[in-house]
């Protein structure tokens, strides 16, 4: 890669400038992301996740076992562990996840069951508590391609969720997809390829760019040149939000993923405390915002920060 380049990962929000969790600028400063220079997020090298029940729930030990008894997880519910939130590209709306009446639906499903809803050239998100979401594409008689442990694979829909459940996700991007034939001809024709030949830091640009074939979900397929044309908008309550700009798709992904690892309630916890206005003397009507406390690293994250090869 020629000269030696630090590797930069997450900082945390205490380290970005931010505006009003009300969604009220005090002041004309930007708000700027963060930028994910030659790091990977991978989440495919993680540990397995545990056992699943048929909702999505941990398997509680049988009584008698070695171990205490654990109370038995509740099941999954994407209400109560994702993020609300909408991407933009300047005024335009490219992705937006939303538990609101009319939206696409976000249940999700046992793999078994998963596979009565999918067609050749869907796009299939798994998902699990503290877990990355892993994305694959569809690509008929019961399989998936999708990056896996730096390599792109061609597996069994069963086997490739390991146990969590899924959903199908054509409507979560708002980009125009190619025909169905065209997005798995792009999955098989990368099957095999790995490190260094990949262009994708993490499995849902790569199914993305399978069904859209936009360069924006490459690695380096966008310069950066300062500009912070990509917001994220999250959704804080029904009447709050909150933005972060990027430089970048892939970046504002990074992003995106990590909340979608962490939880909607950490997600909520560290910005309200980094956000949370104080009134200053004098002025009760100004407010500051408070820099959150050092949070210990998420689970997996030394494997989010794993370089990845630019080319």
């Amino acid at each position: 890669m020629g000269n030696q380049v630090e590797k930069l990962t997450h900082l945390s929000y205490k380290e970005v400038p931010t505006a009003d969790p009300t969604g009220v600028d005090r002041d004309d400063g930007p708000r700027i992301g963060v930028s994910y220079i030659f790091s990977n997020d991978d989440e495919d090298m993680e540990p397995q996740p545990p056992p699943q029940g048929p909702n999505g729930g941990g398997v509680a030990l049988p009584d008698g076992g070695d171990g205490p008894s654990l109370p038995r997880p509740q099941p999954y519910d994407p209400r109560l562990h994702e993020v609300e939130c909408s991407v933009f590209y300047r005024d335009e709306c490219i992705y937006q996840k939303s538990f609101s009446p009319g939206s696409a639906a976000l249940s999700t499903y046992t793999p078994e069951n998963l596979l009565n809803k999918c067609r050749p050239g869907d796009l299939v998100e798994f998902v699990s508590q503290a877990q990355y979401p892993h994305w694959a594409v569809y690509v008929g008689n019961f399989q998936v391609v999708h990056l896996h442990r730096l390599e792109v694979s061609n597996s069994f829909l069963t086997d490739a969720s390991q146990g969590r459940r899924g959903r199908v996700v054509n409507d979560l991007y708002r980009y125009k997809p190619l025909s169905p034939s065209a997005v798995v001809r792009n999955a098989l024709a990368h099957v095999g390829a790995k490190e260094r030949e990949l262009s994708w830091r993490n499995s849902e640009s790569f199914a993305a760019w399978c069904r859209y074939g936009k360069r924006e979900f490459k690695i380096g397929g966008e310069l950066r040149i300062g500009k912070q044309p990509y917001r994220l908008q999250i959704q804080l309550s029904a009447q709050r939000s909150h933005t972060l700009e990027f430089q970048s798709l892939e970046d504002l992904i990074m992003e995106k993923r990590r909340n979608d690892q962490i939880g909607r309630t950490a997600v909520l916890q560290e910005l309200a405390t980094h956000l949370h206005p104080e009134p200053d003397e004098g002025d009760s009507d100004a407010a500051r915002t408070t820099p959150p406390p050092g949070r210990p690293p998420a689970p997996g994250r030394e494997e989010e920060d794993r370089e990845a090869v630019v080319h």
